[in-house]
């Protein structure tokens, strides 16, 4: 039995039926390199199967303490039922990509179902007209809570049911894993009251380590670094439970070399003003954008190499101008660079990781209490969307002998925060999708078209002309998918 962090726990007391807290993947495959050439959901579901015991949070399910006097309890599932958790569905005719985006986004918005280990993948079949694919091919839409993971465990997680190769061989080792009782109110709540005690200590020597972040905090809020409350836009209201879901393709190339254009900016930072162009132009067009720039928060991963392959969260967060509000492609990069190089140097000020001890201090009731709240609020954030890097396999990734073509993400968004975006790399590729309420951005392809015109400005004016030309027909031809989407 193990307990929640109190980062974790959080994302547990803030869900509200509108804004659920789990993250999810879209996986596509050509099942064509699989040995019999197609891929079986019941190949699917031993292939699953015997991968269980490389990852304990598989079958593993939550606990919680009476009257949430202190944080939940992971507890190994002696009734996880594999079948409730993967689920097969096929689109109807003509399986393109904007029944998958739809679908996609119906599932993501369906809470997981919190007395079972929480996390569920459905196989999607019926993808023979979503271009760049093989006829065959199939997508998996993996949902986990927050609860268990953040982007980085969630890789380690992905990778525990895939291959580097079509055909793996024989799997490693037994798996020895055990089922565990789950313990009565009365244990949960004697072992609050033992910790309890130990909490003042703790606190007092995080509060120690913080004290000399209390200079960089205030400096920070004089410039602008920090900021307690961002502009006002069309996504930071109340959200609804309703979602949507794009993307679009971009080679890795192509964005180190746009960021090349800035000395010392990052594909990050190269893919932040890009987001930061898709958002002026989208607001442009809505008769909405603001004389300052959007503000967007990074989270920012903080496990160390002891934490690789555990679960759970262990993340700090930055805040960084989105540059909306600058015209010129370069300019808004070199914008971007220039606050994110701040909010970073602020971030290693305060200490990434005392934060994260912070967070395991007050009592879960409190914390719940204050989540909640904070859940209903309907003013705003001290940011405008949220932009996660999730960094993959920079070589092939094969899930029952077949090849994984595409990776997307999708994140929980926020009352007062109702766009997330994720950056995520597969291979020689970077994909820039994102999440949103539908009725704060009820065009998704339109907004999609938006990311693509801001790559391409950026594009323009960062890589030579004939460059430009090649870098083009490239990113036409692995974006292939995604074209009769920017169509719409």
């Amino acid at each position: 039995m193990q307990q929640l962090s109190g980062m974790d726990a959080s994302f547990l007391y803030s869900e509200t039926p509108s804004t659920p807290n789990h993250i999810s993947g879209l996986y596509l495959y050509d099942a064509s390199t699989a040995p019999s050439g197609t891929v079986s959901f019941s190949t699917i579901l031993e292939t699953i199967g015997d991968r269980l015991g490389r990852a304990a949070s598989f079958r593993q399910r939550l606990v919680r303490v009476p009257l949430d006097m202190d944080h939940p309890y992971w507890v190994q599932d002696g009734a996880f039922d594999l079948e409730f958790h993967v689920r097969h569905i096929a689109l109807p005719r003509p399986g393109d990509w904007r029944q998958l985006c739809v679908q996609t986004a119906r599932l993501h918005a369906r809470p997981l179902d919190l007395t079972r280990a929480p996390w569920e993948i459905t196989v999607i079949d019926g993808l023979d007209n979503v271009d760049g694919l093989t006829k065959g091919s199939f997508a998996l839409m993996w949902k986990t809570h927050h609860a268990a993971i953040d982007g980085a465990s969630g890789i380690e997680i992905l990778n525990a049911v895939h291959d580097l190769t079509a055909d793996p061989g024989p799997l490693d080792g037994p798996d020895h894993w055990r089922p565990e009782p789950i313990p009565s109110g009365l244990q949960l709540t004697a072992r609050a009251a033992l910790r309890a005690v130990g909490n003042p200590m703790r606190a007092q020597r995080a509060l120690g380590r913080m004290m000399p972040s209390v200079a960089p905090i205030v400096r920070g809020l004089r410039r602008g670094v920090v900021r307690l409350q961002a502009p006002a836009t069309r996504f930071n209201v109340p959200v609804t439970a309703h979602r949507v879901f794009d993307g679009t393709v971009v080679p890795l190339a192509d964005v180190k070399q746009m960021k090349s254009a800035v000395p010392g900016a990052t594909v990050n930072d190269a893919v932040l003003s890009v987001i930061g162009g898709a958002l002026r132009t989208y607001l442009m067009d809505k008769g909405e954008l603001l004389d300052e720039p959007l503000i967007t928060m990074v989270p920012i991963s903080v496990r160390s190499k002891e934490q690789q392959g555990t679960a759970g969260n262990q993340v700090s967060m930055m805040v960084a101008s989105l540059a909306t509000d600058v015209a010129d492609p370069l300019a808004r990069l070199a914008a971007v660079h220039a606050s994110t190089s701040e909010s970073k140097q602020l971030s290693e000020a305060i200490g990434a990781r005392t934060l994260v001890e912070l967070s395991e201090l007050a009592p879960g009731l409190l914390v719940g209490l204050g989540s909640r709240a904070s859940a209903r609020m309907t003013g705003r954030m001290p940011f405008n969307t949220t932009i996660t890097n999730v960094p993959g396999s920079p070589v092939p990734l094969y899930f029952c002998g077949a090849r994984m073509e595409r990776s997307f993400g999708l994140g929980p968004i926020l009352n007062g925060a109702g766009l997330f975006h994720v950056i995520a790399s597969y291979e020689r590729d970077v994909t820039i999708s994102f999440t949103a309420c539908r009725e704060l951005l009820p065009d998704p392809a339109f907004y999609t078209s938006c990311i693509v015109g801001a790559v391409e400005a950026l594009r323009a004016v960062s890589m030579p002309s004939a460059a430009t030309t090649t870098a083009r027909k490239r990113s036409a031809r692995r974006a292939g998918s995604l074209s009769s989407a920017r169509r719409r």
